[in-house]
């Protein structure tokens, strides 16, 4: 598995709202731009008196987000042209929020190139640069960036905070209309379909389109296994059909899951909101300032499914909400709480962080209500908020990111993923976090492979310790367009390219470092050889594979009877490549034997990695956790490398780097 954070995501939604409260402080409108849909040569025709903010995020090793590629490549040129024929931007005010995760070497590299190359072209930054960091407290990061932004703005660029009322982004307006069997709905104009979670109207009207994320395929499930032997842990292997899609990919790819949040979470939502029975309540969502709010859900579409498919309140509740919802409370002393818990952010984060408390669970503790009864066997306090401000306040629901486990070539119609299903308390007072997406796909397992696997609601609500019960999906989808005859089931995915890529000749020497479910892309990599190897040996015969250079594969679990991901498989692949791949195990918790690491492989095979990286000039792949591993694996590279040249690990360091720069050691790590 390699789960990646969606931080273009979280850029969108700070961005939007800086937007919102610029134009609550100081009664100014602002265009929030996606940058892959702005021509930044015009720049320079931006008034003195205006003010561009460029909020970025950074990925693996100081990659841009897809969609700010074009945005980098126009700045990186010597000499960028704009529209007026000047080669500087004297007149343009800016400010800049970085997103990235200081566990990755080139950390905020986008955000630092641009202010950069920004300051480079005379352009004036009249505030402090911004940078979130998500190994820590990206929300935290963010406000008190923005905290300290007023008073620059102010006497920068002369804006006057008054009194500016607060105005709602959209209104939402309950449509009369009649929910047909097809759950279509009928009006005065006829009949029209409404988005019970469909996430594009190709999907909706079951039209065929082009797969991508704006319209992810509906893949049906090919097959689904177990991985862990035993213990309490859980790692899902799940195979899509994606054959007559017209969807491609390549080996070491990403796929992009569409989670749905669990039914506990989504009733206790609609009941705190008092709107149980309104769940299937036709809504109109219209935006009020279309430039600077776009309505962050599919419309028309019901109060249950935006809470279900489209908004993100599975996510720990952000101090700036929480506070947002004061002036909504119930009563006073549910008032107080919530500006406190808004305002402090030390009871924020014991009260709120360190208890992984969701947006729902922070309106029950303020209103004193129980956090642990089935949300269908109380009574909550209800809070009038309007569900405007829901959409305003709850960002989109995201994909979540995960390294393809198969070769394109040798399953060119499916698509394989490996996740490990994430299960964590933020402390030990704290509730039990459950992964969205990683949750999800255990109950797809569990409902294809566990016969009498319950689903129901009511399963789900009747168990009243909610920190200790898993969560329940509605796995049907919407119009139950998610499952399908005799244990079929669907998700809606769609794939994104990766910098990850195999050498395309098959002399240069290979190392792959990928403990846990780091060990994804690279079972994707050897099937990949084995395709080249099947196809040589038809056309040269047995000993095809004389010329192949050595492959290598270093990989750590605990125990080899609890957690050897694909053990079934290794042997043979070895076998069929004629001993040209050999793989290398380091077990931590293996009964009778001390505790060793992938780090330890290494220390112990220097020899191999210096003649297949400096020797031989071969690649190297390290996937996994950023924040301890590779970290790690590097220092020990940097000191065998920084050995075989005759120095120590500075010198190593150095050539690390430079193997870096020119693609031959490449990372996919995630925090």
């Amino acid at each position: 598995m390699g789960v990646r954070r969606h931080l273009a995501g979280r850029g969108e939604e700070y961005a939007t709202r800086l937007a919102k409260e610029i134009k609550a402080r100081y009664g100014l409108s602002s265009l929030v731009c996606n940058p892959e849909d702005y021509e930044f040569n015009i720049l320079d025709t931006l008034p003195s008196s205006t003010l561009a903010i460029f909020i970025l995020a950074t990925y693996g090793e100081g990659e841009p987000t897809d969609n700010a590629t074009n945005l980098l490549d126009f700045f990186n040129t010597p000499n960028p042209s704009f529209s007026l024929g000047s080669s500087s931007l004297q007149k343009l005010n800016y400010l800049i929020f970085g997103l990235g995760n200081s566990t990755y070497e080139h950390f905020c590299a986008t955000s630092r190139l641009l202010d950069s190359r920004l300051q480079n072209l005379q352009a004036k930054r009249i505030g402090p640069v911004g940078e979130g960091d998500d190994d820590g407290s990206l929300e935290e990061d963010y406000l008190a960036w923005k905290d300290r932004i007023w008073i620059s703005l102010e006497k920068e660029l002369g804006w006057v905070e008054g009194d500016a009322a607060a105005v709602p982004d959209f209104e939402v307006r309950e449509l009369s209309l009649e929910l047909t069997k097809e759950t279509g709905i009928h009006h005065e104009n006829g009949n029209e379909k409404i988005y019970l979670g469909e996430l594009s109207k190709q999907a909706l009207l079951s039209t065929r389109g082009i797969h991508d994320a704006k319209n992810p395929f509906i893949a049906p499930i090919l097959k689904t296994r177990e991985l862990f032997q035993a213990g309490d842990r859980n790692c899902v292997s799940m195979e899509f059909d994606i054959a007559g899609s017209g969807m491609k990919y390549q080996t070491g790819d990403h796929a992009g899951i569409w989670p749905l949040n669990p039914d506990r979470e989504v009733e206790r939502f609609l009941r705190v909101l008092n709107l149980e029975k309104k769940r299937d309540q036709a809504i109109d969502i219209i935006s009020l300032d279309p430039a600077l709010a776009k309505v962050p859900t599919p419309s028309p579409t019901t109060y249950g499914s935006v809470l279900r498919y489209y908004l993100d309140i599975s996510q720990l509740a952000s101090r700036q909400a929480i506070h947002s919802f004061a002036r909504f409370a119930p009563s006073e002393k549910a008032r107080a709480v919530l500006e406190r818990l808004g305002t402090d952010k030390d009871a924020y984060h014991s009260e709120v962080a360190e208890k992984g408390l969701k947006l729902a669970e922070v309106l029950l503790v303020a209103a004193g209500d129980s956090l642990t009864a089935a949300p269908d066997t109380v009574k909550y306090t209800p809070w009038d908020i309007p569900f405007a401000h829901i959409l305003s306040c709850v960002p989109r629901l995201q994909p979540r990111f995960y390294s393809i486990s198969s070769s394109s070539r040798l399953y060119p119609d499916s698509i394989h993923v490996t996740v490990v299903v994430s299960k964590s308390k933020p402390s030990p007072a704290g509730n039990t976090i459950y992964g969205l997406g990683s949750n999800y796909l255990l109950n797809l397992k569990q409902a294809i492979t566990e016969p009498g696997f319950g689903l129901s609601l009511a399963n789900n609500f009747n168990n009243n310790n909610n920190d200790t019960a898993a969560p329940i999906y509605t796995i049907s989808g919407p119009r139950n367009k998610y499952h399908h005859e005799d244990k079929i089931y669907s998700l809606p995915l769609h794939t994104r390219p990766s910098k990850f890529r195999l050498p395309k000749s098959t002399r240069i020497p290979l190392i792959m470092i990928g403990p846990g479910t780091g060990i994804a892309p690279f079972r994707a990599f050897i099937q990949e050889r084995i395709f080249l190897a099947r196809r040589l040996k038809a056309s040269k015969g047995a000993h095809a594979l004389k010329d192949w250079a050595p492959i290598h594969l270093f990989y750590g679990c605990r125990r080899s009877d609890h957690d050897f991901l694909y053990k079934d498989e290794w042997d043979a692949y070895a076998a069929e490549l004629d001993g040209k791949f050999k793989m290398h195990v380091a077990f931590s918790r293996e009964p009778g034997e001390g505790r060793r690491y992938v780090q330890d492989l290494l220390v112990e095979e220097g020899g191999v990695v210096v003649d297949a990286l400096v020797e031989r000039k071969g690649y190297l792949y390290i996937c996994g956790d950023a924040k301890h591993m590779a970290r790690e694996v590097e220092a020990v590279l940097e000191s065998i490398i920084g050995k075989s040249m005759g120095g120590g690990p500075i010198e190593g360091a150095r050539e690390l780097k430079v193997l870096k720069e020119r693609k031959r050691v490449l990372l996919d790590v995630w925090s």
